[in-house]
């Protein structure tokens, strides 16, 4: 595609809760948009939606719907993209997508700007954004690696309820409300929306996210796993993963545990590498009680880490603590980000 001062730009699944974080990040940023296209399913379109104080009708999304479409940004579920990103591309646009539909794909970059960009260009008309976990972990441990090596990683998280989607954040509301008052708790979406047992999340802890797979891990867990290794480039890196739903409404927590190559480094080692990284701010002092929680990181783009330590026992052990908020740089940002560079370096 030849250069141009302005693109077509779709966004898929508008009316869901990273659709509309999008828009509401694409109206502080300078992407070079000459046209927006809402498009959602079928029951939410003719709702109409406000941008840089503009009414634009939400559209059905269908083939004929990517027309003169340059960029079509993705957020309305697996099945959605399965059906409709080939479409896209057909229709000449580039697709970032939201879901984990096509991650694994060996024929579509999975990509986390500041650890793997150069991946874009290998696209074949459509890049996959990572899974909202997946996102700000290897932003941490990208200038670790390559300060220093990994060779192991071993990840415990603390996910908020919006990472299911607006329905579960509601179903908390409702089961807060419903505790506080002496009633029971109903459950009808988590831990997963559409299995036959649910489990109150309020004043809760669910070591479920997703469904389970026959080695006992969820696919949470495995996109986790499987997903670091191809946006690092390092298909042998032992990680684990155990993922836990919390009762708090936004950004992710991880416990990460590295193992690094290199003797004899210092907490101060990792930190000098994690003040010096695009995308992560570090905030680790113990004596002030400063570190990142999931309120303070809330609506920001970065990815923040503190309680850097040393393992007591194995030298080259050292534990973080992660934060950064789901939607935004765990979907809406990373997406635009990942447009952003499409566009800068003319990679269509």
């Amino acid at each position: 595609m030849t250069s141009k001062t302005a693109y077509n730009v779709a966004v898929v699944g508008a009316t869901g809760a990273v659709g509309q974080k999008i828009m509401e990040i694409l109206e502080k940023k300078d992407l070079p948009i000459n046209e927006l296209k809402l498009l959602s399913s079928k029951r939410s379109a003719g709702s109409k939606l406000t941008f840089k104080n503009k009414e634009i009708i939400v559209e059905e999304a269908v083939p004929e719907s990517f027309s003169g479409i340059d960029i079509a940004l993705f957020s309305a579920g697996g099945s959605v993209s399965k059906k409709l990103a080939p479409e896209a591309v057909k229709h000449g646009a580039v697709v970032v997508d939201n879901t984990s539909a096509f991650r694994m794909d060996e024929n579509v970059p999975l990509v986390v700007p500041e650890v793997n960009e150069s991946d874009i260009k290998s696209h074949n008309g459509i890049i996959a954004n990572p899974n909202c976990s997946t996102i700000q972990m290897v932003a941490a441990l990208k200038p670790i690696q390559d300060a220093y090596g990994l060779s192991r990683v071993i990840v415990s998280t603390y996910q908020a309820v919006s990472g299911a989607g607006n329905q579960a954040s509601e179903e908390l509301e409702k089961q807060t409300e419903q505790y506080l008052n002496g009633e029971e708790m109903t459950a009808e979406i988590l831990p997963v929306k559409g299995d036959k047992k649910h489990t109150p999340i309020a004043f809760n802890a669910l070591p479920q996210i997703d469904v389970f797979q026959d080695n006992g891990y969820t696919f949470e867990e495995m996109k986790m796993i499987n997903e670091t290794k191809k946006i690092m480039h390092l298909p042998e890196l032992p990680v684990a993963a155990t993922c836990v739903r919390l009762p708090f409404f936004t950004s992710h927590a991880e416990s990460v545990y590295v193992d690094v190559e290199k003797d004899g480094l210092t907490v101060k080692d990792i930190w000098k590498v994690l003040e010096e990284a695009d995308g992560v701010i570090l905030e680790d002092d113990p004596a002030t009680q400063t570190y990142p929680t999931p309120l303070s990181a809330s609506d920001k783009e970065e990815v923040f880490v503190g309680r850097v330590r040393k393992d007591p026992d194995l030298d080259k052990g050292f534990h973080l603590w992660v934060v950064s908020d789901n939607l935004v740089k765990g979907a809406a940002w990373n997406t635009i980000q990942i447009a952003e560079r499409l566009i800068k370096n003319n990679w269509f």
